[in-house]
């Protein structure tokens, strides 16, 4: 009985595969006249026998191929056994035009099955030299019958200084191939300009392009914006890229066989090209405030209070809106009173890197402090100017003129500065000591053992003693904290390590633009703190007369100026290697700790 079960089954079976078999058939439905192409015949039984017409309107190059899998499945129904035939040309267009592959038949035992016709559009027909002309910057390779290069697109070839290029690095391949890694292996050299990455998705987006004549697949590999830093024939140098590429053995017969060993895995180095901007020097009329600001921007300022009294802070912000280099632009200069105390100036930068440039707002809050002092003062209008390429011409905005009112004080510091950056620890002046209460005081005698004795007295004498010593140390400390060129001083070298021990941070985090940044900091609040120079005269020239005055030597006053450089430079340009910064976070801690010995002796 289970013998008769597990024919019928499989009778059952048989019948289902055979009721669904059809001859298939498939092929691109567009292809170019001169290009190899594959048409396939598929069966799912075992056929044999193949017959059709002449392919009108091409020629074979190779087939029909014949490849038969089969394979065998158990199941609670029975045993079920399947067997797939192919049968593959390789065909050529001779002509453009709309042509179609014939109906083919086979024979499955004694049943014949057809294929149903298919149409092919073929069009225009493409370059077949192996060689041809092409611009400068690509360089062909190939590999395997398959072309490959890499093209250098430059948005502009003749720009301004600090102007943006935006430079593509695209690669072509034609041919029957599959790029499956891409690594690089040398990054071209662009030391005369200031590089801005462009961030890709990791899903690299492939697309179709004619070139030459010819459809290629493309790829982007990489986007930079180049900002040069000089004026004449600047160029971003040579590079490569390692590809590892599987191509088709040319040795492989059919579809099967290559599905099985006609794939080969080649390693490429493709060449990246070199590519030459022709940068313009910016026309002569520079407007005093102009500082290379170059791009297409709007000025905005804004202050927290005109009406202040002694000791409280007042918070001016200007705000740079728009496209062009506001990563490399200086903070505005604010000419604040002099009886203004100015704390470092806090910036906030939210910029992206975009196809059109780097766009965005950057806004700088300058922190300053009325001390002992009242009246009404001017803060007057800053000019920020900027040349804009679009009209060749230099264009200045300014900022509102603001007056301050500043009135007494009552002896008490206020203002919001709890979230102001990098700035000095603002002391509290004629409110640190807590006065002794000098009224009348009525003491009423007590029956107690101790009055009288001479453990009374020192219970006496002691706090009396001890109140007059804390008197003279809170006067002695009242008078240090007035004096806020001193204060600064004596805690420049304290200040200066908290930031180097944030750099080291940023140091280990790989952070490389926070990292440069807190070294700037450092230095420049240690000096700024140690010779008692406001922020807004800090300049290199100003530190080497300082530090000569005091009888630094040369090699001191040029390491020192190399490091504000190198810091200065590395934020915005490629970056260096952990164990470069490392060297510079010891050589700056290093030459702090040298100059602050030399100061105390």
């Amino acid at each position: 009985m289970k013998r008769i079960i597990l024919i019928l089954s499989t009778l059952i079976a048989c019948a289902a595969v055979a009721q669904n078999t059809a001859l298939r058939v498939s092929a691109p439905a567009t292809v170019a006249v001169g290009v190899p192409f594959d048409v396939a015949f598929s069966i799912d039984a075992d056929a044999k026998d193949l017959r059709l017409d002449n392919f009108d309107g091409f020629d074979v190059l190779m087939g029909p191929s014949t490849a038969k899998s089969s394979s065998i499945s158990i199941s609670g129904n029975g045993i079920r056994q399947s067997v797939t035939s192919a049968f593959s040309y390789v065909l050529q267009a001779r002509k453009e035009g709309t042509f179609t592959i014939p109906a083919a038949t086979v024979m499955v035992g004694n049943k014949k099955y057809t294929s149903k016709p298919l149409e092919i559009t073929v069009a225009a027909a493409q370059n077949q030299q192996n060689t041809y002309s092409s611009p400068s910057q690509s360089s062909i390779q190939t590999i395997g019958g398959v072309d490959v290069f890499i093209k250098a697109i430059p948005s502009k070839t003749t720009v301004y200084e600090q102007e943006a290029v935006l430079l593509t690095y695209k690669l072509y391949i034609r041919g029957v191939a599959e790029i499956f890694k891409l690594g690089e292996s040398k990054y071209p050299d662009a030391k005369d300009f200031l590089t801005q990455e462009i961030q890709l998705p990791n899903n690299k987006q492939w697309s179709d392009e004619t070139y030459n004549g010819k459809m290629y697949s493309t790829v982007i590999l990489e986007q930079k914006l180049l900002y040069p830093q000089k004026a004449g024939s600047l160029q971003v140098g040579a590079g490569e890229y390692e590809s590892q590429m599987r191509i088709i053995n040319s040795a492989a017969n059919g579809i099967s066989d290559r599905y099985i060993t006609g794939f080969q895995d080649v390693t490429r180095k493709i060449a990246v090209p070199a590519v030459k901007i022709n940068v313009k020097p910016l026309p002569a009329g520079k407007p005093k405030s102009f500082d290379n600001a170059v791009g297409n921007f709007t000025l905005k300022s804004g202050i927290s209070d005109t009406k202040v009294k002694e000791n409280e802070a007042v918070t001016l912000t200007i705000s740079i809106e728009g496209n062009g280099n506001l990563r490399s632009i200086k903070n505005p200069e604010i000419r604040f009173p002099n009886k203004f105390e100015v704390y470092d100036a806090k910036i906030n930068a939210k910029l992206k890197n975009t196809t059109a440039g780097v766009s965005g707002t950057k806004s700088i809050e300058y922190l300053a402090i009325p001390r002992d002092t009242t009246g009404v003062f001017c803060i007057p209008a800053t000019e920020f100017s900027y040349f804009e390429p679009s009209s060749q011409s230099y264009k200045t905005l300014k900022t509102n003129v603001y007056h301050i009112t500043v009135e007494k004080g009552d002896g008490t510091t206020s203002g919001n500065m709890q979230n102001f950056a990098n700035k000095q620890n603002v002391k509290m002046l004629g409110s640190d000591i807590q006065f002794i209460n000098t009224a009348d005081t009525a003491l009423q005698p007590k029956n107690n053992f101790i009055f009288g004795t001479l453990l009374f007295i020192f219970c006496y004498l002691i706090p009396l003693l001890l109140a007059i010593v804390l008197f003279i140390i809170f006067r002695k400390q009242a008078k240090e904290n007035a004096d806020i060129a001193l204060t600064r001083t004596k805690k420049a070298n304290q200040t200066a390590t908290k930031r180097l021990k944030t750099a080291h941070k940023y140091l280990q985090e790989n952070n490389k633009e926070k990292f440069y940044d807190e070294i700037l900091k450092a230095l420049w609040g240690y000096f700024g703190d140690k010779f008692s120079i406001p922020v807004a005269d800090l300049t290199k020239e100003n530190i080497e007369m300082e530090l000569s005055n005091i009888g630094a030597d040369e090699t001191l006053i040029a390491d020192l100026k190399n490091i504000l450089s190198t810091c200065e430079y590395a934020r915005y340009a490629p970056a260096a290697q952990d164990d470069e910064r490392g060297e510079l976070y010891h050589l700056t801690v290093e030459k702090i700790s040298e100059l602050e010995q030399m100061i105390k002796k």
